[in-house]
């Protein structure tokens, strides 16, 4: 509601400035509601990013004890 609320009061402001006034406002508006929109993608991306990594070097590292829990997976279902 604070968005909302600041709209509100900068519309207010600018009711006695005329129609351009109000057409520049909007005009920035939509500009920064796209960036915040990407950069929300981009912060999105990087995090993925960062859990793919993580998740690599996990796989890596205790890949010999994951390589023994399945195969003991692998026997148990065999033996049903």
């Amino acid at each position: 509601m604070g968005t909302l609320n600041k709209v509100r009061e900068v519309l207010c402001r600018a009711r006695g400035a005329g129609l351009a006034a109000l057409q520049a406002l909007w005009a920035r508006m939509r500009v920064k509601a796209s960036c915040a929109r990407g950069q929300g993608t981009t912060e999105y991306a990087i995090l993925v990013g960062v859990l793919v990594v993580i998740a690599i070097i996990a796989i890596t590292l205790f890949r010999p004890k994951l390589q023994e829990l399945w195969d003991a997976i692998a026997n148990g279902i065999n033996g049903l």
